[in-house]
């Protein structure tokens, strides 16, 4: 089935992300405000990997609030942890460029990292519920 390869695809692309954010700052010359952006693209793939297992389409968008709308039209209830990464999209655009963002703090990485872990388990969870079901 090409939906399952698709998904996998996604899943796989997400998994590169978070993995980098679990690396974290391992050199000076790394900046939290990158390592953030992978957090919100770990998310984001995540979600449209779940979004295709749900044949939902979805636009080209950085906007985790309105994937996780998409997700819910399908009457899927998304836990208030995963509702709070809507926060990553911060780190999609606006951070990556110079003069616009405010640099990103430790702290605010951690919570980044650990937003990502949440919707990677919480996605892939529901794709592997999803597929024992059928």
């Amino acid at each position: 089935m090409k939906n399952k390869e698709i998904v996998s695809d996604w899943l796989k692309r997400a998994r590169s992300n978070l993995e980098r954010v679990r690396v974290g700052k391992c050199s000076e010359e790394i900046l939290y405000e990158d390592i953030c952006f992978d957090a919100q693209q770990a998310a984001e793939k995540s979600l449209k990997a779940l979004l295709v297992k749900l044949d939902k389409p979805f636009p080209k968008t950085h906007s985790i609030g309105a994937l996780l709308k998409l997700i819910e039209e399908t009457g899927i209830e998304i836990p208030d942890d995963v509702k709070q990464s809507k926060m990553l999209t911060d780190y999609a655009v606006d951070a990556r460029y110079p003069g616009v963002y405010e640099p990103v703090s430790e702290d605010e990485y951690k919570e980044a990292l650990k937003l990502a872990e949440d919707v990677f388990e919480w996605t892939t969870k529901m794709i592997t519920i999803d597929e024992a079901q059928c």
